[in-house]
């Protein structure tokens, strides 16, 4: 009698295929986790790590056909018998060969997807118009480039996100001194804080071909610093280790990963970096993390705790009088809490002078005292002085955001617009993401008459959370002839910036910039009620909405002091969509006694004016 027919499970379980698949994906796996940190440790080429796991994945099925032909016995290898084993085989070809066909045919059409949307690439939303669908050029990116994200805080108290966020940036300043390396600027890294985004869409946003990203622990003194360098273009890890020390050693911590970043990356140290990427700016430790959590407080522009901020930085300079970059960090904050909070401008700019000169006597080498200065001059209507200390500034440091990003603002107000393009383009060069940049920019297409252009540039500063996004956003809404649009979005533009303004003024005076002869009026009346106190300093939202509505009025009133915010003044003085004031007579002896006229005999005229026989500028 004929044994009866033995089913495929049986069979595959007689022949144990499925104990040699399972135990060959466990090891298979391991054999990938352990290439995927080995092979770039030996720089071995992106492919050679693809080969390797396609070899293993054609693997399988080969383990597959050995256990269904063969039985592992002590007297060696037994063949089972090719019952199916012919079938079998005709099956791991056909699986090697669609391996084969995807790696070489459909890989290249996945790796050519667009990538996921990012901050930074928004669509426009507001309804003021379409964006400009034309397709921007390819920049090749540089293998030696890398963006620093920020560390994850996994400490169990949550509010060191300062801690971790201070490590990160550490690390980011020390990489971009190195000349060799391009390294995106902190505002645009720190755009991916919290979100899970796919690193090929980072590289694209950020224009770098590496991540640098980490965790921080930190418990009582003890901190573990872990870190990893990804490649953008695979997701593969070139590199990835964890630091244990001591609060005392953590400049030591941030310097051994800053190295093994240029080791793995291959570029060029010279002079001091050689020998020390990251500065010990202080041995005191508790001074240090004062001055970390007040730096959380300047980078978000928080204007309203710049007092708790200022309050950390002097209680870090009791512990370390010596500590020069906090003695600079208070020079930024009292240098922009004006723009807040005008009844302390005077204050705050002696005390703006005195700590970032005291920085510099404590260290030469730092940037930002002399940006400070550069932008305190400029507030001063000293402009001369302030293009001189930022051309210091950019000495010590080229790629110091603040001090390019200050000195092109300085630029577009006084009248240099195409040297103030160039330099805003600089600044997004280095930090594509920074959103005063983008709205400068973006203000600049719209006076140039390119509104797609400019509604990219607004619409991104606004989704990365420019509190002000608005004013640029209504002048691009004016120019499309969006009158509605644009009076909502200076009221929102406006708000933050209101000062010592009454209540309601904000609504008031945007009306009348946008409304009939009777809103004009009433909003003329509302400022001449506010300028009858005679506010010192005068509020920059004031000013300018009084040079729109009345520009001869407006020149008058601003000629002989600055207002708490002077950009918002000078800048609608080149656009001739929000004011025809440089049109008019007494626009040369504003220039004089504002001292445009000063600096211009200095640099040379404007773009837009020229000097007539009566030595006044004439500006067209």
């Amino acid at each position: 009698m004929a044994d009866p027919p033995i089913s495929l499970f049986d069979e595959l379980k007689h022949r144990k295929v499925f104990k040699v698949g399972a135990a060959y994906l466990v090891v298979a796996w391991l054999a990938v986790q352990a290439a995927s940190i080995g092979f770039p440790a030996f720089d071995a080429p992106p492919w050679a790590l693809r080969i390797f796991i396609l070899v293993v994945f054609l693997g399988l099925p080969v383990s597959l056909v050995f256990a269904w032909a063969f039985e592992v016995t002590p007297d060696g290898l037994k063949s089972e018998g090719v019952r199916g084993s012919k079938r079998l085989l005709l099956v791991a070809a056909a699986l090697a060969a669609l391996a084969f066909v995807w790696y070489f045919k459909g890989q290249p059409a996945y790796l050519d997807r667009p990538a996921p949307a990012v901050p930074g690439n928004a669509t426009a939303t507001t309804g003021i118009g379409a964006p400009d669908a034309a397709p921007r050029a390819v920049t090749p990116i540089s293998k030696k480039s890398v963006a620093v994200l920020p560390f994850v805080n996994m400490s169990a108290d949550k509010d060191q996100d300062y801690f971790s966020d201070g490590i990160s940036e550490e690390i980011l300043n020390a990489l971009a001194q190195v000349q060799d390396l391009k390294v995106a600027g902190r505002t645009s890294s720190f755009q991916f804080k919290g979100k899970n985004q796919d690193l090929r869409a980072v590289g694209q946003a950020l224009g770098v071909a590496h991540v640098l990203e980490g965790s921080v622990r930190k418990q009582g003194e003890k901190v573990r610093i872990t870190a990893q360098l990804v490649q953008t273009a695979d997701g593969f890890h070139v590199w990835s280790e964890s630091y244990d020390g001591d609060l005392k050693d953590v400049f030591q911590l941030q310097e051994n990963i800053a190295r093994a970043i240029t080791d793995k990356l291959q570029v060029i140290l010279s002079g001091d970096q050689a020998e020390r990427l990251v500065a010990v700016p202080t041995q005191n430790t508790e001074a240090y993390s004062l001055y970390l959590q007040a730096s959380q407080t300047f980078n978000r522009r928080d204007g309203a705790r710049f007092g708790e901020a200022i309050a950390q930085l002097e209680q870090a300079l009791r512990l370390d009088p010596r500590f020069a970059r906090a003695h600079s960090r208070i020079a930024a904050l009292q240098s922009l809490a004006g723009n807040y909070d005008p009844r302390v401008q005077d204050s705050s700019a002696v005390a703006a002078e005195a700590h970032a000169q005291q920085a510099i006597k404590l260290d030469a080498k730092l940037a930002e005292p002399y940006a400070v200065l550069g932008n305190l001059y400029g507030r001063q209507r000293r402009f001369v002085e302030a293009f001189e200390t930022f051309n210091r500034a950019l000495a010590i440091d080229p790629n110091d955001v603040t001090s390019n990003f200050w000195n092109a603002a300085l630029l577009c107000q006084t009248g240099y617009l195409s040297r103030c393009d160039a330099a805003l383009d600089r600044v997004l060069e280095i930090d594509p993401m920074l959103p005063n940049a983008l709205s400068w920019r973006g203000r600049e297409y719209v006076r140039a008459g390119n509104l797609d252009a400019g509604e990219k540039m607004l619409l991104r500063s606004k989704d990365a959370g420019l509190a002000h996004a608005g004013m640029a956003l209504s002048d691009l809404a004016k120019a499309r002839g969006n009158l509605a649009d644009a009076e909502k979005f200076l009221v929102q533009g406006n708000a933050p910036l209101m000062g010592d303004l009454p209540p309601g003024s904000n609504e008031i005076v945007v009306h009348g910039i946008f409304g009939d002869a009777t809103a004009r009026a009433a909003a003329l009346a509302d400022i001449e009620r506010y300028l009858a106190t005679k506010p010192r300093p005068l509020a920059g939202v004031a000013a300018e909405s009084l040079l729109r509505m009345d520009p001869r009025r407006g020149l008058l009133a601003t000629q002989d002091a600055p207002t708490n915010n002077d950009s918002m003044l000078l800048t609608p003085l080149w656009d001739l969509n929000q004011t025809n004031a440089r049109m008019l007579p007494e626009f040369a002896e504003f220039a004089r006694r504002a001292g445009l006229a000063r600096l211009w005999d200095t640099l040379g005229p404007p773009d837009q004016c020229s000097k007539n026989d009566k030595g006044d500028y004439v500006c067209h």
